[in-house]
């Protein structure tokens, strides 16, 4: 029944539109074998055999909309430098909408490379600017976001806490998406989850959620309730939806939670994952579904990338087949 809920809804709904606005950021992974120790240092060296460069962050999540079939635009804000070039070069490939894309000469734009030999990751290298968008470039970047909120059916946020979705700029942010009567999720970072206030969703990891509650631990669905009564009282979110790694994923109301269990699989890389969650859950979201059954969609979409090395997306037709495949 699953399965074939996602079927006819894909195939007779109205293809969802979804403006996505966040961090973003360059995937680099080289590929190569390592079978000796370098003579100059105890570490491997690493015989380069392949590249590849895809978009990370906030753009992950609209590669993987595109992916499942939605239309996106995406807002952000790039530095001036080839990296960004590449970036919008992929994103236009992929027939995503970069015209919310902004340039900061003040920053370079983030670039995440990994080394890889075999299936194993030797070592990641990360060149970024982390530091706020000026006051100047926040008017400008929340000037243009009125016509695409108004054509959105859901509003991301994708916070990588890069600069972009500051405590004053995600704030306005989601005041217009109220004024135009849209739901807005969020994927947050850091420990600051007010300036999230009116977000109808948000998906921390279990870290996240610990962190941002200031709690120790969060192992047991009482712990969940209580961290998540924190972010509650500072948000007013209707949704919390906690990613458990092996244990599943967590639906939680200010009411009560319940426990989604993992689809098993085999685990090689859980990088971009939770883009992929955040992406079918606002894909379903957008169709009508319920926060449940979008929820157990988004669990069969982590299933399938995470046995994929690197981020990676997936299509209605992959999940439905997961569905149908899993006893």
């Amino acid at each position: 029944m699953l399965a074939e809920k996602l079927h006819e809804a894909h195939l007779n709904r109205s293809k969802p539109n979804i403006l996505v606005i966040g961090d973003l950021m360059l995937d680099d992974y080289i590929f190569g074998s390592a079978t000796r120790l370098s003579p100059e240092a105890p570490v491997p060296v690493v015989n380069v055999q392949r590249e590849r460069k895809i978009v990370g962050g906030a753009a992950n999540v609209a590669s993987n909309l595109v992916d499942l079939g939605a239309t996106v635009t995406l807002a952000g804000v790039l530095g001036d430098d080839n990296f960004a070039s590449e970036i919008i070069t992929i994103l236009q490939e992929k027939n995503i909408n970069t015209e919310l894309i902004l340039r900061d000469d003040s920053r370079s734009t983030t670039v995440k490379t990994r080394i890889i030999a075999g299936t194993h990751q030797i070592v990641r290298i990360d060149k970024e600017d982390t530091h706020d968008i000026s006051d100047a470039l926040s008017k400008e970047f929340l000037s243009g976001l009125d016509s695409a909120i108004q054509e959105a059916d859901i509003v991301i946020l994708s916070d990588y806490n890069k600069g972009l979705l500051t405590s004053t700029l995600s704030p306005e942010i989601i005041a217009r998406c109220h004024a135009f009567g849209k739901k807005i999720i969020v994927d947050p970072k850091g420990l600051d989850y007010s300036k999230y206030q009116g977000a109808y969703l948000i998906k921390p990891n279990r870290k996240e959620l610990a962190e941002a509650a200031k709690t120790a631990s969060v192992n047991s669905q009482v712990d969940l309730e209580n961290a998540a009564s924190v972010i509650f009282e500072c948000t007013s979110a209707a949704f919390l939806i906690v990613t458990l790694s092996e244990g599943g994923i967590a639906i939680i109301t200010p009411e009560g939670s319940k426990i989604l269990p993992v689809v098993a699989t085999e685990v090689y890389d859980v990088t971009g994952a939770g883009d992929t969650v955040m992406a079918t859950l606002a894909y379903c979201l957008s169709l009508g579904f319920d926060i449940e059954d979008a929820c157990r969609y988004a669990n069969f979409a982590a299933s399938i990338v995470i046995r994929q090395i690197g981020s990676a997306t997936t299509s209605i037709e992959e999940i439905i087949n997961a569905i149908k495949n899993t006893p």
